[in-house]
């Protein structure tokens, strides 16, 4: 693996980022350059620009839709569309539950759901984390018992799932569910997928420590859903779980976002002032900046070598747990500094505080708003697809065997 740019990677960057400076809407960037949360439509509209120029889905293979981007040409496209203040394509849909349909999935459900995953024409979200099953999945209880009816094979589905992302957006969910009691926890699970308007599907809210809603807990009570909606076999879907978990890690790299992170927090040391001079010039802190950026470029190559390995064929084994571990600590790290940075203007984080009343606007300076609030939320990456915790566990005993 060659981590030199190429003259084609060059090329492929100014492609981009001339594609990026014409078509991401001003509306869209803005939001997220100032660290807000986007709507519904906001996001499926940068989508549906990308999948209209052909970019819609990077990392599937041709195909499927996929661009046969390099690696290189990966991280390009992320880098660019971070600076410049794109959203990240929703991966709940494209790649979790599209990679599992590739591979397990029967040609129908090729059919039928990948072409509407990759034109952002359904919004997917997960069904995993139950209440008391969320590092501990295999212990889940929600429950599909299989039936026959005038109206053909279904499974009845009862159940809760919790901390799901974005599940009030949604048109499907793909679940976890128990098909089985008879056999031992990971053999009696098994993967289907659900359409979100099916009669018996309650989404309710759960608003987080800075007043948005992004997360939910969702209750299936008597919820039937056909047969054909299964994926692969009954009784093998930890098999599939296992498989997505690892392209949810692996996706966690985020190095385009990291980098344009760590750039706003150098542009607010520039501007904040320490015993005269600009905070950015004091050795302490520029050494932390240092720090940052060393850990983000051994990021950026451990998240290459990912990429390049999936290419070749490999499947995604421990290197994403560390890539997960890497990558969801210097978020924290980024933010932390950040907020060091901006100062007490940085430090509230109920908008209440934040804001002045008259006039609707930042009480301090526009570069602070927001930090806080995403500050404390990017907590939650150290426990989404499985706490670093239970990664660490994983390296321990697929790497070293302990």
């Amino acid at each position: 693996m060659d981590l030199n740019p190429s003259a084609d990677d060059v090329a492929f960057r100014d492609e981009v980022r001339s594609f990026v400076r014409e078509k991401l809407p001003a509306d869209i960037s803005e939001a997220m350059l100032r660290q807000k949360k986007l709507s519904r439509e906001q996001t499926v509209r940068w989508h549906k620009i990308l999948y209209a120029r052909g970019w819609g889905a990077p990392s599937w293979p041709v195909e499927y839709g996929g661009t046969g981007w390099t690696a290189t040409q990966r991280l390009v496209f992320d880098d660019e569309c971070a600076m410049a203040g794109a959203p990240r394509l929703i991966p709940f849909g494209h790649n979790m539950v599209a990679p599992v349909i590739m591979k397990f999935g029967n040609q129908w459900q090729k059919e039928r759901f990948l072409p509407k995953i990759l034109a952002m024409d359904e919004w997917w979200c997960q069904g995993y984390s139950e209440p008391g099953s969320g590092s501990d999945l295999a212990s889940l209880k929600m429950t599909a018992v299989r039936g026959h009816d005038d109206q053909g094979d279904h499974y009845v589905v009862n159940g809760q799932k919790t901390w799901n992302t974005l599940g009030h957006f949604a048109d499907w969910i793909f679940c976890l569910v128990r098909t089985s009691r008879e056999a031992k926890q990971q053999e009696g699970i098994s993967f289907l997928l659900i359409d979100m308007k099916s009669p018996g599907v309650t989404v309710r809210p759960i608003i987080n420590m800075h007043d948005v809603h992004h997360v939910n807990e969702i209750f299936f009570d008597n919820v039937r859903v056909p047969a054909e909606n299964l994926v692969g076999e009954e009784n093998h879907g930890w098999t599939y779980a296992k498989y997505l978990l690892g392209h949810e890690r692996s996706g966690f790299a985020q190095i385009g976002f990291h980098r344009r992170d760590l750039q706003r927090t150098k542009d607010i040391a520039k501007r904040e002032m320490l015993n005269g001079k600009p905070l950015y010039d004091d050795p302490r802190f520029k050494a932390k900046i240092a720090q940052l950026e060393i850990k983000l470029q051994a990021l950026e190559i451990m998240g290459l070598k990912l990429i390049w390995d999936q290419e070749q064929g490999a499947l995604p084994g421990p290197e994403a747990s560390i890539v997960k571990i890497f990558s969801t600590d210097l978020v924290q790290a980024i933010g932390e500094l950040a907020m060091e940075a901006a100062g007490p203007y940085a430090q509230p984080y109920q908008p209440e505080a934040q804001y002045l009343d008259y006039a609707g606007e930042f009480a301090g300076p526009a570069y602070a708003a927001g930090l806080a609030a995403t500050h404390f939320d990017n907590h939650k990456y150290t426990i989404f697809a499985g706490s670093n915790e239970i990664q660490r566990n994983i390296i321990s005993k697929m790497i070293l065997g302990l």
